[in-house]
């Protein structure tokens, strides 16, 4: 059960090419800009192009060029919070959750909306637009709005990189309370941020040019960097001395 992938694909002259499996776990995609983690998460959701290999999740193959198998994303329970959040301007909290509940009955939808809300503490705010609440507020109707429907697997894609310092704090709790904890599914964090690589993953994948050229668990790969690239993005000590790492 979980995850497991073998992509070779194709766009815009970049070549992705990566196999890698998961749990019910935190996996952080951790690299420089343009390195295909984006990409890997858009493949796995089939929003992009699936090109070669196979995606299978739990007991279901997603993709299979093999066995001519390329399920639409809306068959593929995947929920994905994007960078820019992608929240309904014209649509109140409660409206934009109940977004992500296409397709069930209406009642049994509003019922899940209001769990979500109370899950996420926007109970208070389920009549406001996005323009009226906080950055952080935004960020919990993103995450409810893509586990609604109790997906087999969280997409994150750097869903915390517009928050100050304080709100990133608060959201690094929300997720590992109620995503690591409550849900229990296989969750794939991006993130630029060398912190929340190290605090949040379970395991840490470093992506390089379209490869992964490490993985493992965080403190592994930060205190034991395979070449001068990953040294330079897992550099801890230099990035905040000071602080203790365990």
């Amino acid at each position: 059960m979980g995850l497991d992938l073998r992509i070779t694909t194709h766009l815009d002259g970049f070549s992705l090419d990566v196999g890698w499996s998961m749990d019910s776990e935190l996996v952080v995609l951790f690299g420089h800009s343009g390195s295909g983690k984006s990409m890997t998460l858009r493949t796995i959701a089939g929003i992009a192009p699936q090109g070669d290999g196979y995606i299978k999740l739990n007991d279901r193959i997603l993709f299979s060029k093999d066995h001519n198998i390329n399920l639409p994303p809306q068959q593929r329970s995947v929920g994905y919070v994007f960078q820019d959040l992608a929240l309904f301007p014209h649509m109140t909290v409660e409206k934009n959750i109940l977004y992500g509940a296409r397709g069930m009955a209406g009642q049994e939808a509003r019922k899940k909306a209001a769990e979500m809300m109370e899950l996420f503490r926007l109970t208070g705010h389920k009549d406001k637009y996005p323009n009226e609440i906080s950055g952080g507020q935004k960020q919990r109707v993103a995450l409810a709005r893509a586990l609604i429907r109790k997906p087999e697997v969280l997409l994150l894609d750097e869903p915390f990189s517009a928050l100050d310092d304080q709100l990133r704090m608060e959201m690094r709790r929300c997720l590992t309370n109620v995503v690591k904890e409550e849900f229990r599914i296989p969750t794939i964090l991006v993130t630029h941020n060398v912190l929340e690589a190290y605090t949040l993953a379970n395991r840490v994948l470093i992506y390089s040019n379209g490869r992964v050229i490490q993985s493992g668990l965080p403190q592994t790969v930060f205190n034991n960097p395979v070449n001068d690239e990953v040294l330079s993005l897992v550099n801890l000590k230099k990035l905040y001395p000071g602080y203790l790492f365990t």
